[in-house]
């Protein structure tokens, strides 16, 4: 190529279109899935774990960094997938007919103390037989019960290439798939089981938000009574600290919705998301239905669709629910500031007629203070007047003080106005 500068994700990006194929099962073959979720910091202990395995078989240390690794171990081949909530634990095991009888079923090639340690919490087990139908007829198994008594689920896939039989009923612990080969290529039955054990996870995983929309579902009705007990207490409230006390029973509602959000939406969107992929993998199956018997797409629509309305309905009612106690907590908070504006305008108001009575008592001051300063100006000019009344003469003390009065009183005030208004420049210049 051109010396082209490459985007850092470029290879990355083109591997992940081609990561974890199906592997390809001759018949007849036998297939056990395990899915652990992610419990405890688990996750981290997976390398070390299958990394184990690996020197235990003699085989190279793998590197699990792709979130992806397939063993061969000659007896059985291990696929490893790594996911966002889960790990996948698959093994394909080769051999005769017989071998497909084995109570164990693939894993009877794993080290027993190696497979009973593998990290995190089991979700899934599933064993899958592939037999051939010149082996086992379809007939001579479609008309009888399942292990446990339960009916069939059947149906024909791929095109008529196969047959799947199962219960969707855990036995030992495992739920049971069979697929009868019919003209299957060895891709193509691995494909097969690889959306079974898809389906039976994802239906899982889908399934873990059925408790959670249960425990939901009662929070969500005591708080949409709660909701409505409140708002009949807003009409009914006739005081500020009324409307502050409902405003504090709906802050501490709010919370409570709210925190519920915040621990189940993840769950919620998570089972909706599993339930679509669920959904894809049985149309990739394109089953056809047999006589009498129901397909897969079937047994989902009557079992799984329910639970999986329940989750959504609740979701939906959480979040209207979260958004009406907004939409009341901000009328309320409405209700609230305007009654403290009016008590503000009030107070405002109460200032302002003290501010005039404080203005009328000091302009009454001020007129006092006139009057005292001239009086007691007059006094000092009366005192000058009698020190020199020789030089005054013809006129007295009492003529130069009685023509001192006016001009000292004009003098005074003059002043002290001049001083108010100083004063109010200097206050009006400081509020800009």
């Amino acid at each position: 190529m051109p010396p082209f500068e490459q985007h850092p994700l470029r290879r990355i990006l083109s591997d992940e279109i081609h990561a974890r194929p199906p592997v390809a099962l001759d018949t007849p073959a036998c297939v056990t899935y395990l899915a652990f979720t992610h419990h405890e910091g688990s996750a981290e202990r997976e390398a070390i774990h299958l990394q184990a395995l690996a020197t235990q078989l003699g085989l190279p240390v793998p590197t699990t960094g792709s979130g992806y690794l397939l063993l061969d171990a000659g007896g059985f081949q291990l696929k490893w997938e790594r996911h966002n909530e889960f790990s996948s634990y698959c093994f394909f095991s080769r051999g005769s007919a017989d071998d497909t009888d084995s109570k164990d079923h693939a894993l009877r090639h794993v080290p027993q103390a190696w497979r009973e340690a593998i990290p995190g919490l089991l979700i899934a087990a599933t064993h899958i037989e592939v037999r051939s139908t010149a082996e086992l007829p379809p007939q001579s198994v479609l008309h009888q019960q399942s292990p446990g008594g339960q009916a069939l689920i059947a149906s024909k896939v791929a095109g008529g290439a196969g047959w799947v039989l199962t219960d969707f009923h855990l036995h030992d612990g495992f739920s049971h798939f069979l697929v009868l080969d019919e003209h299957f290529t060895p891709r193509q039955a691995g494909r097969i089981a690889q959306r079974l054990v898809e389906i039976e996870t994802y239906r899982v995983m889908a399934l873990l938000a059925f408790p959670v929309a249960k425990q939901v579902g009662r929070l969500v009705s005591r708080a949409e009574d709660e909701l409505a007990d409140l708002m009949d207490g807003m009409d009914q409230a006739r005081s500020a600290e009324d409307d502050r006390a409902l405003l504090a029973r709906l802050s501490r509602l709010a919370a409570e919705v709210e925190r519920s959000v915040a621990l189940t939406t993840f769950r919620f969107g998570a089972a909706a998301a599993y339930y679509r992929l669920v959904r894809q993998r049985i149309e990739d199956l394109r089953e056809e239905r047999l006589p009498g018997f129901s397909p897969i797409s079937e047994f989902m629509d009557r079992r799984l669709v329910p639970a999986i309305d329940t989750c959504s309905s609740i979701a939906r009612r959480q979040d209207d629910l979260s958004a009406r106690i907004a939409r009341n907590s901000q009328l309320l908070r409405t209700r609230v500031d305007i009654e403290l504006e009016r008590q503000n305008q009030e107070l405002l108001a109460q200032m302002n007629r003290r501010a005039k009575i404080q203005l009328h008592l000091q302009e009454t001051v001020e007129g006092l203070s006139v009057v005292a300063i001239t009086y007691y100006a007059s006094q000092l000019v009366n005192y000058v007047a009698k020190g020199a009344k020789d030089l005054i003469a013809p006129l007295t003390p009492e003529i130069i003080t009685a023509l001192s009065i006016p001009v000292i009183a004009s003098f005074v005030f003059m002043g002290l106005r001049r001083m108010r208004k100083a004063l109010a420049k200097e206050e009006g210049s400081g509020g800009h």
